[in-house]
């Protein structure tokens, strides 16, 4: 009996176990206050599209023409575009979604081309926001229109943006393209990188062209005092005989007339002539 009941608690914990992972795999159901509103969401998300579309197919320049009003204006404005084209009641939503909204389907229409098909919405809800998307398809290509309502009783429009569907092509391309960009800055800054290291062999260069000064001119050094020759006598014997030049100098100055005392006799030579011979 302990067996058969340890045997059936196990299969009733299984069982109990399985019940609740297929009970949080389904959804829950939706309230009807829910799907009123979704069904409203999807109701104005067409009914914008339509107009937004209609309007700047008409319009020239739409997103200046936008940039003129600020974002409470620009709201109004849209709220009463839409109650004139639907007929019903005014749509409540924020200025930039309105200004977001006319500048982004200026610029996705151009690639799109005439637009030949509006699919059905699809709608995701969360406790704050319900989002409604609807696919579009142009003579070009094909795009998507995302908006978002508030999930509340005024269910006001935060958001509406015209995105383009980018094939593998598109993709690949901007791929190559960011690859290109990326490797081309690396390079640039490399290049410029080297090109500042080699004139950094210049900067002693200028660097003492600024801190050198001039040196002071040599001054030239005086000559040196020339040297007067003396004439070295001949004959020594006589240069020592001081008796001789005492006579000689006695008789020059009796011959002159003067006294002795003027005379300096430097040296004596030998005269090679004969005349004191004769004298």
């Amino acid at each position: 009996m302990k067996n058969f009941a340890k045997k059936f608690l196990k299969t009733l914990l299984m069982l109990t176990c399985v019940v609740a992972l297929t009970a949080c795999g389904q959804e829950e159901p939706l309230s009807s206050n829910q799907l009123a509103k979704q069904e409203n969401a999807e109701f104005r998300a067409q009914k914008v599209v339509n107009m937004i579309t209609a309007f700047v197919s008409s319009e020239e320049y739409v997103s200046g023409m936008f940039d003129e009003y600020n974002n409470v204006e620009l709201a109004d404005i849209f709220s009463s575009m839409y109650a004139r084209y639907t007929q019903t009641s005014v749509i409540s939503c924020e200025g930039k979604a309105a200004r977001n909204a006319f500048s982004s389907f200026e610029t996705g229409l151009e690639e799109l081309g005439n637009i030949q098909d509006v699919g059905q919405p699809v709608t995701t809800m969360d406790d704050d926001t319900i989002t409604v998307v609807i696919p579009i398809t142009g003579a070009n290509a094909s795009g998507s229109v995302e908006l978002i309502f508030t999930n509340d009783i005024y269910l006001v429009m935060t958001s509406c943006t015209l995105n383009l569907d980018q094939t593998m092509g598109d993709l690949m391309s901007k791929a190559a393209l960011n690859t290109l960009l990326g490797m081309g800055t690396v390079f640039v800054v490399l290049i410029l990188i080297s090109l500042i290291i080699s004139l950094f062999a210049f900067i002693p260069k200028i660097q003492a062209s600024f801190t050198k000064k001039e040196e002071p001119a040599k001054t030239a050094a005086p000559a040196a005092p020339t040297p007067v020759a003396v004439a070295e006598p001949e004959n020594d014997e006589l240069a020592d005989d001081t008796e001789l030049v005492a006579v000689i100098a006695a008789a020059i100055a009796a011959y002159e007339g003067t006294s002795a005392d003027g005379f300096r006799v430097r040296s004596i030579r030998r005269a090679n002539t004969g005349k004191w011979k004769k004298a």
